[in-house]
């Protein structure tokens, strides 16, 4: 697999916000898009460790990372009713 077969529903640039406001605005846009997918631009240098981090703590699923390129492309997982 690789980002080309990914196919995003919506795209965030979060430039260089570090990790507690990234981690904030990015809950707040996964919890809005449940089952689909966000292509994340983080250009943080602690983004490659936090993201991935941040999906297995809350069950959203990364679907694919290129740190190289600040891309993460993240399923928001589906809220429980």
């Amino acid at each position: 697999m690789n980002a080309e077969g990914i196919v995003h529903d919506d795209e965030w640039d979060a430039g260089d916000l570090g990790c507690g406001e990234l981690v904030i605005h990015l809950r707040n846009r996964l919890r809005a898009m449940p089952g689909k997918v966000l292509k994340l631009l983080a250009r943080d240098p602690g983004a490659h460790a936090d993201i991935p981090a941040y999906c297995r703590m809350t069950g959203h699923q990364l679907l694919w990372e290129e740190p190289a390129a600040f891309s993460y492309w993240i399923r928001a997982r589906v809220q429980p009713k």
